[in-house]
């Protein structure tokens, strides 16, 4: 799958994407608490970073990307408790867990380049 290189376009469909698995499992009392933490924390990681992007100084921008980063971390944290109780949809959460961290990575990133 190729990824898009702009980080606002390429945030925006993880969320999408989060959203589309929490549709399509099984609507549990913790797979609907657990969905609403993915989808809260995955839009929140384009949120932060669109944010980050029409800083309002150096400060600004550092304290938005930390938290698109954080949300990030916690976006991969529901995602692997609901990967583990709906195993049947691996496929699905594997790619998202995957696409989380590199997200974390990159931000982290952007991050150290910034603050230098």
């Amino acid at each position: 799958m190729n990824k898009p290189f702009d980080l606002e376009e390429r945030t925006y469909l993880f969320a999408r994407d989060c959203r589309l698995y929490i549709q399509k499992i099984p609507k549990t009392i913790s797979n609907i608490e657990d969905g609403k933490q993915v989808v809260r924390a995955s839009g929140s990681v384009g949120a932060n970073y669109i944010e980050a992007n029409e800083k309002l100084g150096e400060k600004d921008l550092s304290f938005r990307l930390k938290i698109a980063r954080k949300e990030a971390k916690e976006s991969k944290y529901w995602l692997r408790l609901l990967q583990e109780l709906n195993p049947e949809f691996n496929a699905i959460s594997d790619l998202l867990i995957i696409e989380s961290e590199e997200l974390r990575k990159i931000l982290s990133a952007i991050i150290t380049k910034t603050t230098k």
